[in-house]
């Protein structure tokens, strides 16, 4: 596509699009890091380096060397680098808050097994246990023949193995959202670090490439500043 850059009013445009844009939505395209310059040619030959893009091109471009990045490194890519890649794009953050999230979602019987479990792996419930069966115990042996529950203690047993069998699923349900809520932390972590790999590789080669244009036009100042010496001296 011909880049146009002509102005109309305050607005120009984009080499890539044609479409017009504000001044502050344009980058010289010599201003861009230099994998998504390459890219950027590789669609657009003619492009020179003067030649303005829009931030909505530059977006583009930057999801597609991100993709072409994670595909060469993985082999494929899923859909958790396909979200990274839009992100870096977009420029969007994708640290999140799985426990609000969580929190926000959770049915009443949801919260009232999270409640249990909590309640029954405190040391209040293991010594409010601990008090009435010991109570229990005392109790019967005290009432002797009269007690409602004489040794063995028949009932207490079958107390005891309905309190384990209703307490046993509600603390499996509760640890099954807890390892929901692991797994969702752990793939938000993947995503996280992996941005900031390729956020700071990116910005490594931004860095040598304005190192390197630095360099070079303190080159060829100090050519100029060569030249008018030699023509000070001829004169």
């Amino acid at each position: 596509m011909p880049q146009n850059n002509d102005h109309h009013g305050d607005h120009a445009r984009s080499a890539i699009s044609g479409r017009s844009f504000r001044p502050r939505d344009l980058v010289a395209l010599e201003t861009v890091r230099p994998s998504l310059a390459v890219r950027i040619l590789a669609d657009h030959p003619n492009l020179q380096p003067g030649a303005l893009v829009s931030r909505e091109d530059l977006a583009h471009y930057r999801l597609l060397v991100v993709q072409e990045l994670l595909l060469k490194e993985h082999g494929e890519i899923d859909e958790l680098d396909r979200a990274v890649a839009e992100s870096m794009s977009r420029e969007a953050s994708l640290v999140a808050n799985v426990q609000n999230q969580f929190a926000s979602q959770r049915t009443f019987g949801e919260r009232l097994s999270d409640r249990m479990a909590s309640f029954g792996g405190s040391w209040t419930f293991i010594v409010l246990f601990a008090a009435v069966l010991g109570s229990w115990i005392v109790l019967n042996i005290a009432e002797g023949g009269q007690a409602f529950d004489p040794y063995p203690f028949i009932l207490l047993n079958l107390v005891l193995s309905c309190l384990a069998a209703i307490q046993a699923p509600i603390i499996m349900m509760s640890q099954q959202r807890q390892e929901a809520k692991d797994r969702l932390r752990a793939l938000n972590d993947y995503q996280v670090n992996l941005k900031a790999e390729l956020e700071i590789r990116h910005l490594h080669e931004k860095i040598d490439h304005l190192t390197s244009k630095q360099w070079q036009r303190l080159l060829e100042i100090q050519q100029m500043q060569l030249d008018m010496m030699e023509d000070r001296g001829r004169r």
